[in-house]
């Protein structure tokens, strides 16, 4: 099936109870997480959208409960000297997930067939061959067990205006605004061209592109998080270890501990 973003733009607003569906969802991404660490998983979960799409505010809350040794956040920007002197997915693998860990990229290798195809920072024939490159490396990372969850946060041109407007009007939000969104707001449709090509490319069923209509912060970040929440949950085993008998004994002899009754 074809994605196109103009049947995202609806914005519903949320109507269940938003704070305790949050809370109920971040707990249940927390016992998800301690699944994926006892079980030995990796995974990546990759955020791409528009310029003040929401990806920080979805990130910050799906990752609320989560114990920060074992997942790291890599903000993606502009390539250092060094990375230029280098395989454009070269940045990418040195932050690949370790055992136990989950990585999460604000940004990522479609960069490739985004910014640096609409802004000309690599040639045509760079960008499209481009798309078998990136499904190559996301399919060797699949076939080495790594899972890869991938999230488009989609807002309208209206929605991106009264976004960057609170961030102006805000004076300690006003440093994540610059030159660059208003150059890229400018070029909109070439990055819409850009994104379903993207789509037509590279949304294949072993590393599927998920939308998310965040033109509603709270339905967005339901939205996002459950889905989250409902790949890892398919993908990492939900039993957890019986207590080691040597750590009970030890617990007994410190301070008179027996096994509660009320077991979850």
């Amino acid at each position: 099936m074809t994605i196109d973003l103009s049947d995202y733009e609806k914005g519903k607003k949320y109507q269940g109870d938003y704070n305790a569906d949050l809370a109920a969802l971040q707990e249940r991404l927390a016992k998800i997480q301690v699944a994926h660490i006892v079980h030995d998983r990796r995974s990546v979960i990759l955020f791409e959208g528009w310029d003040a799409a929401g990806k920080g505010g979805i990130i910050k809350r799906m990752t609320a409960d989560w114990d920060p040794r074992y997942y790291q956040v890599h903000p993606i920007s502009a390539p250092t000297d060094e990375e230029r002197d280098h395989h454009y997915l070269w940045r990418f693998w040195t932050k690949l997930p370790g055992s136990r860990n989950i990585a999460i990229f604000d940004r990522s290798w479609y960069g490739r067939v985004l910014v640096e195809r609409v802004e000309g920072f690599c040639s045509k024939g760079e960008w499209t061959r481009a798309y078998d490159e990136i499904n190559a490396f996301e399919r060797q990372q699949i076939d080495a067990g790594t899972h890869i969850i991938k999230l488009f946060i989609h807002i309208t041109q209206h929605t991106q205006d009264e976004q960057l407007a609170q961030r102006l009007d805000t004076p300690w939000k006003r440093w994540k605004t610059g030159a660059d969104d208003y150059r890229n707001r400018a070029r909109r449709a070439d990055y819409l061209d850009a994104m379903h090509d993207m789509f037509r490319a590279t949304d294949r069923k072993e590393a599927p592109w998920h939308i998310i209509d965040n033109n509603n912060r709270k339905a967005g970040r339901i939205a996002a998080l459950t889905y989250v929440a409902d790949r890892l949950e398919a993908l990492v085993p939900l039993d957890f270890p019986d207590a080691d008998p040597a750590v009970m004994k030890l617990a007994q002899d410190a301070f008179g501990y027996r096994p509660s009754a009320l077991k979850k």
